[in-house]
């Protein structure tokens, strides 16, 4: 998949409070972003998150391509990192899906018309980014989401 492109003051915070020693402060958001895949529920074997001004490189092997994709929209989608080096390993490859950016204005349905022609396949959009999303009307300006193909 290589490396996205996310907005570095969108997302879910994570931050905690400051300590003036930067190295530790990048440890530390590193571990703060596995423990955040864990708590949504993924599973990443030999799991490894290395923060680095803005940079969070994730390294580890999943089962399937929609699992790595949905791990690594979940530490992208978070405040302070601006890009993910995805260095997983699928298990099961299979075709990745569209990545694509919110804007202004946008709606699940809004994007689902623009990517599958009818507004109503919204629910694929939002089921294919799950659990990083709990509410089909709750996305930002700047999230970055997941649009599969329409067979998955």
């Amino acid at each position: 998949m290589g490396i996205l492109d996310f907005v570095r003051g969108a997302g879910t915070k994570l931050e905690k409070k400051d300590d003036p020693d930067e190295a530790f402060l990048e440890r530390r958001k590193g571990n703060e972003l596995m423990q955040h895949v864990f708590a949504l529920g993924f599973e990443v074997d030999k799991f490894r998150v290395d923060y680095d001004d803005g940079v969070a490189t994730v390294k580890g092997k999943v089962t399937d391509q929609s699992t790595r994709e949905r791990v690594v929209l979940a530490i992208g989608n978070t405040q302070g990192v601006a890009r993910v080096d995805d260095q997983l390993e699928v298990v099961e490859p299979a075709p990745e899906a569209t990545m694509y950016t919110v804007k202004s204005g946008d709606t699940l349905g809004k994007i689902a018309r623009e990517h599958y022609g009818d507004a109503a396949k919204y629910p694929t959009i939002f089921e294919a980014n799950r659990p990083l999303l709990t509410d089909p009307n709750k996305i930002y300006v700047g999230q970055v989401l997941r649009i599969p193909p329409l067979s998955e």
